[in-house]
């Protein structure tokens, strides 16, 4: 048997973390000049770490990879607002909740951003994750002695982690989040002192869903007018990407008819399409109340009437007496110029109401035309015997997959497109290359739906 060789290692522990709390190791036997000393190195001094901090593996390893990638002197450097991301305490309404209703959930409270909400960066959201994970892991429950079947938080926190890193749901949940409100001041409590303090968190919240960044500021009371005027402009034209997909209603429970899931569907679209209609109305009398109590606008009409009525009295005061014959020949030319804008604003009103019955009938008729073309569609499926071989019942589920895939495709397909997709079809002359056809098109919007959409058509 090899003799050992003692080894002395120069290691200085790490500093005690301010949650320490000393171990009771129980009575220390007294030292033993016959003892051996191994060499334990790293692994030695991880496992001293651990007991110190109190630390599992997981939690050791994590932090520890942490520490080593932040820069090359071993101090992890963290803003003091990121610090406690994913550390506080739940409370327990939270951590009762049931992970079948996570609709009803606030995915921000689950990972500890509520305090961020929609300004939390992916980075802030992975790291709260991170940390949630390692806190509530069902193996980390089952070694401090609960039950390893209690992972309903656990499913909460996956669930909130799916959402909030995907952009398009995290944008349909921050579109209905509750915790922010859509209020916004009353007019009797706005004064010239307070309107900035009081409006500009108020545009802010409203910014975040215009598609086009950044957006302006309010600015403060000595903007220009030029700046001001582009400010409100920009917010009554916002073209916004607020929906209310998150809210849509699923089909009742065993509902396995597609006429139900249909109009559910239709339903939901229904509800959609309202919300937005109230939401752009909540906006536009938000801009509007704004505008209206906006002291520099305000100061903006005044001087501007101030101008009109020295201009009125013949110029400002101080300024040389007018011409009478002048005065008038002014006068004259002010009527004229009235009339003719008159005239010529009746005129752009005759022609916008023809415009507009012009296009409603074009509507009406390509409304038709598209209702027309696409039942012709659908009966090519059944004439072809839904694309298999001729004498041969198609499988019920063929003939449901069929009528899915198309209604998938015409849903995202515009009159024109409908309209191109039955001339080509026109021109198919058997069931082969109407087929083709229907693979065809269907590839032309497949990136506009989820993939695999197309199994049928594909």
């Amino acid at each position: 048997m090899a003799s050992s060789t003692v080894v002395t290692l120069q290691v200085s522990l790490p500093p005690l973390t301010k949650e320490y709390k000393a171990p009771s190791f129980g009575s220390i036997s007294a030292p033993s000049s016959s003892a051996s000393v191994y060499p334990s190195g790293p692994a030695f001094e991880a496992h001293a770490r651990r007991i110190l901090n109190q630390r599992s593996f997981a939690e050791d390893d994590h932090l520890e990879k942490e520490r080593l990638s932040a820069n090359g002197n071993g101090v992890v450097e963290e803003d003091d607002a990121d610090a406690e991301l994913g550390n506080e305490q739940e409370d327990r309404d939270l951590l009762e909740l049931d992970p079948k209703q996570w609709k009803e959930q606030d995915h921000y409270a689950v990972l500890g951003l509520q305090h961020l909400r929609y300004k939390a960066t992916e980075e802030q959201i992975k790291k709260a994750h991170r940390r949630k994970v390692l806190r509530h892991h069902p193996d980390k429950k089952a070694n401090a002695g609960g039950s390893a079947n209690d992972d309903s938080f656990f499913k909460c926190i996956a669930k909130a982690m799916d959402i909030l890193s995907n952009p398009e749901k995290r944008r349909q949940f921050d579109s209905v989040d509750e915790a922010i409100s859509d209020d916004f001041p009353d007019a009797k409590q706005t004064t010239a002192d307070n309107f900035f303090e009081l409006w500009a968190p108020v545009f802010e919240r409203e910014g975040r869903f215009s598609k086009r960044q950044p957006v302006p500021a309010l600015g403060g009371p000595d903007a220009p007018k030029q700046e001001v005027e582009a400010f409100y402009d920009f917010f009554y034209n916002i073209d916004s990407w607020r929906s209310f997909e998150y809210l849509d209603k699923d089909a009742p429970e065993g509902a396995d008819s597609r006429d139900e899931k249909r109009h559910q569907e239709k339903k939901n679209k229904a509800e959609r399409d309202r919300r937005k209609k109230e939401d752009n109305t909540r906006r536009r009398t938000l801009v509007d109340t704004g505008l209206s109590l906006d002291p520099r606008i305000k100061a903006f009409r005044a001087a501007e009437k101030a101008a009109r009525e020295a201009k009125r009295r013949g110029g400002a005061p101080g300024s040389a007496p007018v011409d009478p014959k002048v005065k008038a020949e002014e006068e004259r030319k002010r009527k004229e110029e009235e009339e003719k804008a008159k005239a010529e604003q009746a005129a752009k009103e005759a022609s916008d109401k023809a415009d507009r019955e012009a296009a409603k009938k074009a509507k009406a008729a390509a409304a038709k035309n598209v209702k027309k073309d696409k039942k012709a569609i659908t009966n090519l499926l059944t004439t072809h015997n839904y694309f298999t071989l001729p004498g041969t019942a198609p499988a019920p589920a063929t003939v449901e997959a069929c009528f899915a895939e198309l209604d998938a495709m015409f849903s995202v397909m515009e009159p024109e497109d409908v309209a191109a997709f039955k001339a080509v079809l026109d021109k198919a002359s058997n069931q082969d290359e109407v087929k083709a056809a229907f693979v065809e098109q269907a590839k032309k919007v497949a990136d506009k739906l989820a993939p695999g959409s197309f199994k049928e058509f594909a």
